[in-house]
């Protein structure tokens, strides 16, 4: 069995100076946590200074880069931070979202499947939340995930995510963008790592339904469909959602 603080949370943060206080200080009490890493993805607010002040250690790009980008910094980071300590076993990698506030309290769930070795991954499913409506991308990428590995994901764009150090390491470089959680699945499944979903009950600010909301999920679809391309998914395996794309 690992040992008890074998959990370090990161949280990639864009702007999220009104909600990382409260997302880092539940995120703290999970069970086995003894280290909240933010990477504060060049933020034009306080986000930096307010996760520091809420008993985070702070990593800052000073510009933004995207969410692949936040997480690969992330874990570099904590590696080093490993090393530092003379740490044998690395902590297991616990991603979530800087905007859950303290419903990240309720994280544990995900961390139980990898740390007793039934999953490399665990991802989480979450309640209906209210607002949002990107079915469009979320079809994209669960079509591409079942074509690529025969996977049926629920939540196929669930950013709050527990990985071992290997299973995490299998799937690098990271997906660009919006496509790293689909390019995360595929990855650590090809690499012969077993994927868990767990219900949890996380809330989040979700995207509406105005222009700028639009472009976001436009984004979205560019990412997903780049990540999806680049795995050579076999043209006759492609799902009609994207058939017709140039593989990368």
């Amino acid at each position: 069995m690992v040992e008890i603080s074998d959990l370090a949370v990161i949280i990639p943060a864009y702007d999220e100076e009104a909600r990382i206080a409260a997302t880092v200080e539940a995120a703290a009490k999970v069970p086995g946590v003894d280290l909240v890493l933010v990477v504060d993805d060049g933020s034009a607010d306080a986000t930096a200074r307010t996760a520091r002040e809420s008993g985070a250690i702070v990593v800052r790009h000073a510009r933004n880069r995207g969410k692949a980008a936040a997480m690969e910094t992330g874990a570099a980071a904590l590696a080093a931070i490993e090393a530092r300590e003379g740490r044998a076993e690395p902590r297991l990698l616990l991603f979530l979202d800087g905007d859950l506030e303290a419903t990240a309290g309720n994280a544990a769930a995900l961390a139980e499947p990898v740390r007793s070795g039934a999953a490399g991954m665990t991802i989480a499913t979450l309640p209906p939340q209210p607002g949002g409506g990107h079915g469009f991308v979320v079809r994209l990428a669960r079509d591409g995930i079942r074509a690529a590995v025969g996977f049926d994901a629920r939540q196929p764009l669930s950013g709050q995510r527990c990985l071992s150090r290997a299973a995490f390491e299998a799937a690098l470089p990271l997906a660009r963008g919006f496509g790293v959680e689909t390019g995360l699945t595929i990855d650590v499944l090809r690499a012969g790592h077993r994927i868990v979903e767990v219900e949890v009950d996380f809330r989040h600010r979700v995207t509406g339904t105005d222009l700028a909301a639009q472009l976001h999920r436009a984004r979205q679809y560019r990412d997903v469909a780049l990540a999806l391309a680049v795995r050579r998914i076999p043209a006759e395996l492609r799902p009609a959602s994207w058939r017709g794309r140039r593989s990368a």
